[in-house]
């Protein structure tokens, strides 16, 4: 029914039941079940002529969260847009582009974790939480060697698995939103099941960072 709305447009329960050989009965038993589902909603249909007795039909129509779940291409218009952006302005635009994007996500991400202290891995629970708001299916844990953010859900994997440089502008959100050095370790892009992002405790700092204090102290 719903991929006949579609094509309709808007459709009485009457033109439903024609198109689709289902008594009327049967017709206001799903577009109940698709209304209680948020899936359609109702509208007067537009009036013709002279108005005879009685009401005016009632006009079903797909709602926005309904047309979400039919295919859509916006992965491909995108890939084909980051396409178009390298081959006119090489990697630098890309990665220009992809920074771009992760700006308002950071200041989001960034309101909502206001009063999670300076510690990191209590910064990266707030962050867990604010990123599970977006979409992310967040979640934050302790581990041995410090925490670990891990991302179940990346609305954009498909474009991120030919340009790394998304995951990289979100590493490097994430790297500022929680305070320290991260590492990413695993991304969906990459065929992972799961984005993981180390957050190394705080006396384990980076090997480059290490260095350069090894080498000032000679």
């Amino acid at each position: 029914m719903a991929q006949l709305l579609l094509e309709l447009g808007a459709a009485t329960a009457a033109e439903l039941g024609a198109q689709l050989g289902l008594s009327p009965a049967a017709i206001r038993k799903h577009l109940d079940a698709m209304l209680a589902d948020n899936l359609v909603e109702v509208r007067e249909t537009p009036h013709r002529g002279p108005r005879g007795r009685g009401r005016p039909a009632k006009a079903f129509v797909l709602t926005a969260a309904a047309r979400e779940g039919f295919p859509h291409f916006y992965d491909g218009v995108a890939t084909a847009a980051l396409r178009w952006i390298a081959e006119h302005g090489g990697a630098e635009a890309v990665e220009a582009f992809a920074n771009s994007q992760v700006t308002a996500l950071e200041e989001r991400c960034r309101t909502a974790m206001l009063e999670a202290g300076d510690e990191p891995i209590a910064r990266a629970e707030a962050l867990a939480e604010a990123l599970t708001a977006e979409g992310y299916a967040a979640n934050a844990t302790t581990i041995a060697s410090g925490g670990q953010l891990c991302q179940h859900h990346c609305p954009v994997a498909h474009v991120a698995a030919e340009f790394p440089q998304l995951c990289d502008a979100e590493t490097a959100v994430i790297s500022r939103l929680i305070g320290t050095h991260v590492q990413r370790l695993a991304t969906i892009a990459h065929g992972d099941g799961v984005c993981t992002t180390h957050i190394p405790a705080p006396h384990c700092a980076p090997a480059a960072s290490i260095a350069t204090r090894v080498r000032t102290d000679r």
